[in-house]
């Protein structure tokens, strides 16, 4: 098939201008080429196109009717080419984007108004889901993740510099249950659990000292899959709970929480957004990231 497509271009221009030297020049090629590519073309299809002379060309019967055929197919595509250089550089379409629910105000939110605003012709979709998703077969432009559940053949830029995973509670609860001092400690606490939406199990508490790791599986009475709900509730004093530092931050500075185990809080390398490679190359997502870069770090 590939085979009889070559040379097609150039039998269209050559019809269109009606003549081999015009064409060459339009194609910037020499007119012998072009001659040769058509010929090449009725060898292989097993028919004349072209009616030659010294002087003139003109379209045979079967090379009216394929003319006729191609042309419109061939302009068309090459319009369409065009289309998509011209848009190279334009940020518009739309960007879809999948978040877990705690990355929802601590990046989706603060983004927005600005991209919205700067880019008229973009359009932007999120799909709040706390799943690990594929991207490329779900038909995402990117998603948002800690940088250790990014899988390795997806490109990563930076969205929120490194942070801790505390363990907090409001003053009133430690007033009343004490402060836990070791890990162990935490399975005699009322536990507020996060339940993984892939396994459907409860997430263990991972803690960290000198370079050792523990993996405490609390309990509790309170069991959720939403991390502003699990904030909320231990603010309300209904237990510990576990969470990303940007989250808990504000209500750490206003005294409605308060760090526990702080010796034992593992760092993490922060947010980040992940994509196929190559996919920065696209106007739309290069904008998100320079948006990002631009707001996020103001924060």
């Amino acid at each position: 098939m590939l085979g009889q497509l070559q040379g097609l271009e150039i039998f269209v221009i050559v019809a269109q201008e009606r003549g081999f030297s015009a064409a060459a020049r339009k194609l910037g090629v020499s007119a012998s080429a072009a001659s040769q590519a058509v010929r090449a073309l009725e060898e292989r299809l097993g028919v004349t196109l072209l009616l030659r002379t010294t002087r003139s060309v003109n379209l045979t019967e079967a090379g009216q009717q394929l003319l006729s055929r191609v042309g419109p197919a061939l302009n068309e595509t090459n319009a369409a080419l065009r289309d998509v250089k011209q848009a190279l550089g334009r940020v518009q379409g739309t960007f879809k984007l999948t978040v877990g629910r705690v990355n929802v105000p601590l990046v989706v939110e603060p983004l927005l108004r600005p991209l919205l605003a700067n880019f008229p012709e973009l359009s932007i979709e999120v799909s709040v889901n706390d799943r690990f998703v594929d991207i490329v077969k779900e038909g995402f432009d990117a998603g948002v993740r800690l940088e250790e559940a990014i899988e390795p053949d997806l490109a990563a830029v930076r969205l929120l510099p490194p942070f801790r995973l505390l363990v907090v509670g409001s003053p009133a609860y430690l007033a009343l249950h004490g402060r836990p001092k070791k890990p162990r400690d935490l399975l005699g606490h009322d536990c507020i659990t996060y339940r993984l939406p892939a396994t459907g199990s409860t997430y263990r508490w991972e803690l960290e000292r000198a370079g050792r790791e523990e993996h405490v599986a609390v309990k509790g009475r309170l069991v959720c899959n939403d991390s502003a709900l699990m904030l909320r509730a231990a603010r309300d004093g209904l237990g510990l709970a576990y969470l990303l530092e940007p989250e808990a931050a504000p209500f750490i500075a206003r005294g409605e929480l308060s760090i526990v185990l702080e010796d034992y809080a593992p760092r993490v390398a922060g947010l980040f957004l992940y994509f196929a490679r190559g996919a920065e190359k696209q106007a739309k997502v290069r904008a998100f990231i320079d948006t990002a870069r631009q707001v996020l770090t103001q924060k």
